[in-house]
């Protein structure tokens, strides 16, 4: 498959302002797995960028690298100027993980007030739980909160230094529709005052509404980095879909620009480049009724950039 990488337009911060991240030939291999192949990263302060890639694509090796926990074979990080541990004991930098971190016997405020203990400098406890929505639950027991519950504490742990740079993986897990709503409304507050989210994610339709930047990765390297329109754009198509009992497969197959075929009872479900091709065929030489025509998704142009990966253990 050809790599289309599609570079996102964006401005440059202030003059005299540096880069939240600033990363230049990034490798890094486990042995005789390439799993980060080559990446460049730039990130101004205060975009919300979507990490996406499937397992083995070389997200959580790169983002490792962004939080100083692991060292490049080769290539430069730089975090908001600085090496990634230094913007983190300054407190430039929190994260939020998918597990891990806390103690099931402390209540959620004792919790992040011994998480406030570790800082020279940190926001008032409560503001930090009112703003990840648990400020209610504030003395329920850690070991009594759902997983979403618990999300939002590490969320509110994160937001204990006032980072500039939040990294989130996979940060609404566990929460139902209305909870993952309020996360993503805070977020975009917390952008609008400038913080810089990097997450990611397996809900696909996270990142097509609220990330201002979507990068893809496969096999370690970039295959896409723009708005969700622009990586949208990079699946060249569209889909047809109809009601056609009796239709040939091979006879669809063989229409130029067709790229799949599938048939579920009397449904037929076409991937084309040339849809007005499919559209013809189906209206003049079959019985093909219900004819619909969509362009493609955010899942369509991630399955078309990243499917021939390997699978694997996320690295």
């Amino acid at each position: 498959m050809t790599e289309n990488l599609l570079v996102h337009p964006v401005s440059g911060p202030p003059i005299g302002t540096p880069p939240a991240v600033d990363a230049s030939g990034l490798r890094k291999s486990f042995g005789a797995v390439q799993a980060v192949n080559g990446i460049d990263l730039h990130i101004r302060p205060g975009e919300i960028v979507a990490f996406l890639g499937p397992n083995g694509a070389g997200k959580t090796t790169t983002i490792d690298m962004l939080l100083g926990l692991g060292q490049p074979d080769s290539g430069d990080v730089r975090i908001y100027g600085s090496t990634p541990r230094a913007a983190i004991a300054r407190g430039q930098v929190s994260a939020v993980m998918q597990t891990g971190g806390l103690l099931k016997d402390l209540t959620v405020r004792e919790t992040v007030r011994l998480t406030a203990s570790l800082f020279a400098d940190s926001r008032p406890v409560d503001e930090v739980l009112e703003r990840a929505g648990i400020l209610e639950i504030g003395d329920r027991l850690v070991e009594k909160c759902s997983g979403g519950q618990q999300q939002r504490l590490r969320f509110a742990m994160a937001l204990l230094s006032d980072p500039g740079l939040l990294i989130l993986d996979e940060p609404t897990t566990g929460m139902d529709v209305e909870g993952r709503r309020d996360f993503w409304a805070a977020i975009r507050a917390d952008a609008a005052r400038g913080r810089t989210v990097i997450f990611a994610t397996h809900y696909l339709d996270e990142a097509d509404a609220y990330a201002d930047r979507i990068i893809m990765l496969r096999r370690g390297r970039i295959v896409a980095d723009g708005t969700a329109a622009e990586v949208k754009a990079l699946a060249a198509g569209r889909t047809l879909q109809a009601t056609a009992p009796g239709v040939d497969q091979a006879a669809v197959s063989a229409i130029e620009g067709v790229d799949s075929v599938e048939i579920h009872g009397d449904r037929l479900v076409v991937r084309s480049r040339d849809s007005d091709a499919v559209a013809r065929y189906l209206l003049t030489r079959t019985d093909a009724a219900d004819l619909e025509i969509t362009s493609h998704n955010l899942e369509d142009a991630f399955l078309a950039l990243t499917s021939d990966d390997p699978t694997g253990e996320d690295r």
